[in-house]
């Protein structure tokens, strides 16, 4: 299967560069796909064939984050006219809207889907309660630049951040307090945590670096061939993949940090990285307005990619990728 070439399927729609993507969990229909673009129409699509489902309306700005809670019930939206919204993800219905004082750049649910954090140009990280919206937030103050990604962590208890000040931070959510705190010598552009809750992958300058996501030990770090944007472990910790300013989609092996293999799909810098819950995609978001779908394992058959008997002459696969129209 080497020397098969990877053929992503391109969905397009986006008129401007799209900033953040996020899967919801694999539920009985599948799964889906929420991205985030400056033109200020998030995008909820199928997750396997990036099939557009349907556009959230109601920003009147650049959406900078996006969230799916993991039933593919709610979905959230933060952007530059200060305001988060949550919006009911099969209706298209918007539930509530969060006025802030700045942008809001990263959105998150937790994982029973009642609580709403949200991470602002104004330093603050501020967490809703949905079943009571109109009370006031509990607010986490101490980042002394904008925050760009929050996510709840440690089942909940928790709340992971990272912040143009070059930090990373760890909130007890019951006291209110910062209770551990990471230096980067750049910005930490980009934040995941695995789907077992055991590892932070984070990315700042040309470097990928996964951590224990309780002791916040280091367990190893990568240096890569470009100033990376986004980075997403595997759900089997095997390989990662990584994006970054040089248009190219890198596949690295993550135990020993081996590259495996790059592409170049894009046609500007890659913000935004992540797997399917499933594993077998990866989806890309880039400046050039489209979102891509790459296969983890090249020349599978797996929603549209349809690969050819391994008795053919031809060694392709016989894929059926298709600009996906967002109407």
């Amino acid at each position: 299967m080497a020397n098969l070439r990877q053929t992503p399927l391109t969905c397009s729609g986006h008129t401007r560069p799209v900033v953040h993507l996020a899967f919801s969990d694999v539920i009985e229909c599948g799964y889906f796909l929420i991205s985030a673009c400056k033109d200020g129409k998030p995008m909820l699509r199928q997750g396997d064939t990036g099939d557009w489902i349907g556009t959230f309306e109601g920003h009147k700005g650049a959406v900078w984050g996006v969230a799916l809670n993991p039933q593919a019930t709610r979905a959230a939206t933060g952007a530059a006219d200060f305001n988060a919204k949550v919006w009911d993800a099969v209706s298209g219905e918007e539930i509530h809207s969060f006025q802030h004082n700045h942008i809001v750049k990263s959105v998150n649910f937790s994982s029973d889907s009642t609580l709403f954090a949200t991470g602002s140009n104004e330093k603050l990280v501020r967490i809703f309660d949905l079943n009571k919206p109109e009370a006031n937030p509990t607010v986490f103050s101490g980042h002394t630049s904008g925050i760009r990604h929050v996510i709840f962590f440690r089942g909940d208890t928790h709340l992971v951040t990272c912040a143009d000040d070059r930090t990373l931070r760890v909130w007890d959510r019951t006291s209110g307090q910062e209770v551990q705190k990471l230096d980067f010598s750049a910005i930490p552009s980009s934040l995941e945590v695995s789907r077992d809750g055991s590892t932070l992958t984070i990315t700042h300058g040309n470097v990928v670096s996964f951590w224990d996501a309780q002791s916040l030990k280091k367990i190893r770090e990568f240096t890569v061939p470009t100033q990376v944007n986004s980075a997403s472990l595997h759900p089997d910790k095997t390989i990662f993949v990584c994006g970054g300013e040089d248009l190219k989609m890198y596949k690295f092996d993550y135990t020993t940090g081996t590259e495996i293999e790059s592409f170049k799909g894009h046609f500007g810098p890659v913000h935004c990285v992540r797997f399917s819950p499933d594993g077998e995609l990866y989806a890309s978001g880039s400046e050039d307005g489209t979102l891509r779908l790459w296969q983890t394992t090249v020349g599978k058959t797996y929603g549209l990619w349809k690969c050819v008997d391994s008795n053919a002459i031809s060694t392709e696969p016989v894929p059926t990728p298709k600009e996906v129209p967002a109407s």
